[in-house]
């Protein structure tokens, strides 16, 4: 990678970010998408960045979605590959940079401590975030335990959450739609809003399955063709689970013939509903959590 690089592989989903010469690879396929190539068979001509791609545009070999590339390398020794916002506050950026650690050292410690033994916890899941991004002036993204998969949302600098009750509704609108978020407060992590996507998790056989649709859920929260205005929220999920099982008839396909692939199957109920349940869907389920893992 070039050495003017400042992240490896990720473009915190900002697409605007990314220099018109960056190369991206399929974390799929390996496939290499190059702007000095374009993509013969989806008729995009040499000259194109990846960020002025159709939106429709998919890998061409393993028909992965557009989100699951990361950067590369500049495409030339003299360019970063991402480039760095100029109006960028560094208190925001610091924040998106020890958010994710920070979430998840707090509720793996909760999963060893308290949830231990507990039924509703997937003992094949662990602790993961993903996803996290600066949308808004604020920092946000997808926490993944053994026992729920929520969005959560920070507060930034000029916020006052502190008198937030813990369980408080709150409708907030994204391209997608609007949905119902609920005050959180820890002392390790300060207080937070969170909206439930999925709880319990035993949809989930696995951490990589659980991992891949926490990875859908932001670009499709924050795509407005997602949005169905006058009903209760983009069906996120379905989409998230259209993606999966394209993914793995595609993976399994390219390994081996048919009745010798090993087959890992979609949550077989996330098309019941939407990946956020609409805005006034999921309230109990978080507050459940909340009571579970002993939230202040």
């Amino acid at each position: 990678m070039s050495q003017h690089s400042f992240f490896d592989g990720s473009y915190l989903g900002d697409r605007a970010r990314l220099a018109p010469t960056a190369r991206l690879e399929c974390k799929v396929c390996w496939h290499v998408y190059d702007p000095a190539e374009g993509c013969e068979a989806w008729q995009i001509p040499p000259g194109t960045p990846f960020n002025a791609l159709p939106d429709h545009w998919r890998c061409p070999v393993c028909d992965g979605a557009r989100d699951a590339f990361m950067v590369l390398d500049g495409g030339t020794p003299d360019l970063p590959a991402v480039m760095r916002p100029s109006l960028v506050d560094p208190a925001l950026e610091r924040q998106l940079a020890e958010a994710p650690g920070l979430f998840e050292a707090v509720f793996r410690e909760i999963h060893a401590a308290k949830m231990k033994g507990v039924p509703f916890v997937n003992g094949t899941l662990g602790v993961k975030a993903v996803g996290f991004r600066i949308h808004g002036g604020r920092v946000m993204g997808v926490l993944v335990t053994p026992w729920f998969m929520n969005i959560v949302l920070l507060p930034n600098a000029a916020d006052d959450w502190s008198q937030l009750r813990t369980g408080e509704k709150e409708l907030i609108d994204f391209p997608s739609g609007t949905y119902e978020f609920l005050a959180a407060n820890r002392p390790e992590t300060g207080p937070y809003k969170a909206c439930s996507l999925f709880s319990p998790m035993f949809d989930f056989s696995s951490m990589l399955q659980a991992v891949e649709t926490a990875e859908a859920v932001m670009p499709g929260l924050l795509d407005a063709g997602n949005r169905e205005d006058g009903t209760r929220s983009g069906e996120i999920r379905r989409r998230a689970e259209a993606e999966e099982a394209a993914r793995v008839a595609a993976e399994t396909a390219a390994a081996a013939p048919e009745s010798e692939a090993p087959r890992r199957e979609a949550p077989a109920e996330l098309s019941r509903r939407s990946l956020i349940l609409g805005p006034r869907a999921g309230a109990e389920d978080l507050r459940a959590e909340e009571m579970r893992d002993g939230a202040a």
